[in-house]
């Protein structure tokens, strides 16, 4: 990382960065070439390794190329503002990035948890996930990130 004086490397306030994020977007190879696509997500620590939940149809690019590729790298960002400084212009944010691997659920029981973390990162913490008639419709996808970093750019005090 080039600007170290931003590099965020207490994993604790990573995690936390990752957790205000409303979007992640997961990164693939299609052809040779990269494929982005934002998702909806779910995050949690399992075993000292970050892990985030995503749902998504049962067919599409993006589960095929998943299905394909599994090795991913994921973005999540905090937009806070852009400013003009004494410098220049700047944009005020914190970010990570991450790098792991692709599953989709297959037990019942994995899928209800990791949609029940979904749910709760948009504040749902009630939502009876059972009932959901949309559940026989939809995969669960789960990335285990081996190595994530942070990056901030905070407005002065």
């Amino acid at each position: 990382m080039r600007r170290k004086d931003r590099e965020v490397l207490d994993q604790a306030e990573i995690f936390d960065i990752l957790n205000r994020c409303d979007t992640v977007r997961i990164a693939v190879q299609r052809d040779g070439a990269p494929y982005v696509v934002p998702v909806s997500f779910g995050a949690e620590m399992q075993g000292g390794e970050p892990v985030i939940y995503f749902h998504c149809a049962r067919v599409g690019m993006k589960v095929d190329l998943l299905k394909a590729s599994p090795a991913v790298c994921v973005e999540g960002d905090i937009f806070i503002k852009t400013e003009a400084t004494d410098h220049g212009i700047t944009t005020r944010y914190e970010s990570i990035i991450g790098f792991g691997e692709c599953s989709f659920l297959s037990d019942p029981d994995e899928i209800l948890h990791g949609l029940k973390v979904l749910t709760e990162h948009y504040g749902y913490y009630n939502y009876s996930l059972e009932s959901c008639r949309s559940l026989q419709y939809v995969y669960v996808g789960k990335i285990v990130l081996d190595k994530i970093t942070g990056k901030r750019n905070l407005p002065p005090d």
